[in-house]
């Protein structure tokens, strides 16, 4: 897939306060990060990334809960491709991006479910982004996976369907191959399948992770 091309600068570079969420303290969206939402998208905006917080901090009991309460939260959000949204063909948003401008393409939705989750306390090696080929689009689309525990079926958080469902009964779906921050691999029905490493085609992704460390750290 192409690089991401340079845009404006990230309203994620003003969440100074998003290191905690990785650390188990409470999660702040600044008040100038909510200002500039506000002032580019409209006060919708900032009501968004209020309840997102709100996500963040609140405390579920069970790993499921969580995946049923991020799913629902971000599938909400309209689904609108890159060209439309943000005039490029290829954009892997942060979540602050994705929820402020209202919209985003199946990237966006799976990476904001991702980090989301992460911030709530789901161990990222039971997390990937997984490639697939929807059948019924005839295209390449991509999901969130979930692993109860090694080895066993995942479960799949998908922007097209409301309801999560194991891997098995997405027969819409072929996995293609699936990442994380950890390594890259040939997806399979059950299970992560053979590990590669990070390759050239998940750069996006890399890209994606150096800028959000970079905002993490902006002052």
């Amino acid at each position: 897939m192409p690089r991401p091309p340079v845009r404006w600068i990230s309203l994620f570079l003003l969440l100074i306060t998003a290191v905690p969420v990785l650390t188990g303290e409470t999660f702040v969206i600044s008040d100038r990060t909510l200002r500039l939402a506000e002032d580019k998208y409209g006060l919708s905006a900032r009501k968004r990334l209020l309840a997102w917080q709100d996500l963040m901090r609140a405390q579920y009991s069970d790993d499921l809960t969580k995946l049923e309460k991020v799913n629902r939260f971000f599938n909400k959000i309209p689904f609108l491709n890159d060209i439309t949204h943000w005039k490029v063909e290829d954009y892997w948003a942060t979540p602050i991006e994705f929820l402020a401008s209202d919209g985003g393409d199946c990237e966006d939705f799976a990476i904001a479910k991702y980090f989301t989750l992460i911030g709530l306390g789901v161990a990222e090696n039971q997390l990937t982004l997984t490639y697939v080929k929807a059948l019924s689009l005839d295209q390449t689309h991509l999901v969130l996976t979930y692993y109860p525990a090694p080895g066993m079926e995942p479960l799949v958080l998908d922007n097209l369907v409301e309801t999560i469902e194991p891997s098995s009964k997405r027969t819409d779906l072929l996995p293609v191959y699936s990442f994380n921050a950890s390594g890259l691999w040939v997806a399979k029905q059950r299970g992560r399948g053979e590990k590669l490493g990070h390759g050239s085609r998940l750069r996006p992704w890399r890209d994606l992770l150096t800028r959000m460390t970079e905002e993490f750290h902006q002052k």
